[in-house]
């Protein structure tokens, strides 16, 4: 490729050619390009799996390092608004110039070895953060563990957050099965911590077998709600009291927390646990479509609030009915869906049933979205409820806001591919009505 002054645009089409598959499961390629590479490699590299949860946790454990006075490096995928935001410096999106000069470098040398999308960003990443001389990376597995890209860098540390069913077409169709993908990150001699209760037969096997320091709740670790909303931490060497409450929105997060705090620990990143700094950083940790909450008015009128979750599992959409049950909402709840066709929609759907009373289906913003017309014949089904058809985030916008009140509630959720589209539309509708 003639890489000479192209701009990010045409580097990031130009990657969506690199593959016949989107998805191709391996180390070998990246770990060949990576030693080509020749990046030095940081104190710590911490190296985040599970099905849900993820996202969240890097946010945590990133904003906890950098107040700690740690350089961090946080690697996500996929992206909301723009593919800069997967790759961040110190709290920085990576700049369209590091992001092009890095790329550059991945494709000097691939020397011809056929790469993802996901693969070359994420050796894109790695060379970012080399330059950047940082003290700490924080790696967010894109699918799996056993075989993703990100596992091709060596962790200090690693955190799995739970198992659950998801992209079972690629890691196996029952939860032990993917445990084994999962567990994958795990390395002799080197922490792991288990973010749930619930622990796979598989994950406690593979501990075994490969020598890691295996880490679970319950057990290594644990926390507690109280009523007045604080929750206490206990660790191996510390327990901290009166910490207040994540600001990311679902009793959940606290359990994220913990993990992440766990995490810390055992990584030596101790500093990072002082009970003011997570007090003052924990709540102010915020994340783009998780459970996101926006007001859209019209003028005179406050208007509707949306909330924005990029639920597209069964785990993750049984935790947004859990949360939405949870609020008081005195009006409805119009959900708009959007869904990939390797996903479970009924497992999706369900448990949003008995909080939903009226239903829009939107075709994500992908070659692999279901339709729109199939996917409400689909959610009528299950629901035995009407369901509009929207092509598009301004359609089913539209329709959601035709049909509101201003004590409704408007539900965006389904894939990221669903709620990006729908945050740039409703981030224009915002600055139109403001």
């Amino acid at each position: 490729m003639e890489a000479t002054a192209l701009p990010l645009s045409e580097w990031l089409a130009w990657l969506e050619t690199l593959s016949p598959s989107e998805i191709k499961l391996g180390l070998r390629r990246t770990r060949r390009v990576l030693e080509r590479l020749e990046l030095p490699r940081p104190p710590h590299v911490l190296l985040l799996a599970g099905t849900n949860g993820k996202g969240s946790s890097v946010a945590m454990a990133d904003a906890l390092l950098r107040a700690s006075g740690f350089r961090t490096g946080a690697y996500t995928s996929p992206h909301i608004s723009c593919f800069n935001e997967r790759i961040v410096v110190d709290g920085t999106p990576a700049s369209d110039g590091d992001l092009i000069a890095a790329f550059e470098r991945v494709e000097a040398a691939r020397r011809g070895t056929q790469l993802t999308y996901f693969e070359f960003g994420t050796l894109a990443a790695a060379q970012i953060f080399a330059a950047a001389q940082l003290d700490v990376w924080v790696l967010e597995v894109g699918l799996g563990g056993r075989l993703d890209a990100t596992n091709a860098i060596d962790p200090t540390a690693s955190l799995i957050t739970n198992v659950s069913l998801d992209h079972c077409d690629w890691l196996g169709h029952d939860v032990e099965s993917i445990a084994v993908e999962k567990a994958g990150v795990m390395r002799s001699e080197i922490p792991t911590v288990f973010g749930d209760r619930t622990v796979p037969a598989s994950i406690l096997r593979q501990a075994s077998d490969s020598g890691a320091t295996l880490l679970l709740a319950g057990r290594d670790y644990d926390f507690k709600t109280h009523e007045d909303g604080t929750w206490t931490w206990r660790g191996p060497s510390k327990s901290i009291e009166g910490l207040r409450a994540p600001g990311l929105v679902g009793e959940f997060q606290t359990g994220n927390a913990s993990a992440v705090l766990m995490l810390l620990e055992a990584a030596g990143l101790s500093d990072a646990l002082d009970t003011s700094l997570v007090n003052e950083v924990l709540p102010g940790v915020s994340l783009k479509g998780r459970l996101q909450r926006i007001m859209i008015g019209t003028p005179g009128s406050p208007g509707s609030e949306w909330l924005i979750d990029v639920a597209h599992n069964p785990a993750a959409a049984e935790v947004l009915a859990k949360t939405l049950a949870a609020m008081n909402t005195d009006g409805e709840i119009a959900a708009i869906v959007g869904l990939l066709d390797d996903k479970d929609v009924e497992g999706v759907v369900s448990p949003l049933i008995p909080q939903v009373d009226r239903w829009i289906a939107m075709t994500a913003d992908s070659h692999r979205a279901i339709a729109a017309n199939e996917l409400a014949r689909q959610i009528s089904n299950l629901t035995g409820r009407a369901c509009l058809v929207a092509e598009s985030a301004a359609a089913a916008i539209e329709s959601a806001r035709r049909t509101a009140s201003e004590s409704d509630r408007i539900l965006a959720t389904g894939s990221f591919l669903t709620v990006s589209p729908i945050l740039k539309q409703l981030t224009t509708l915002s600055r139109t009505t403001s």
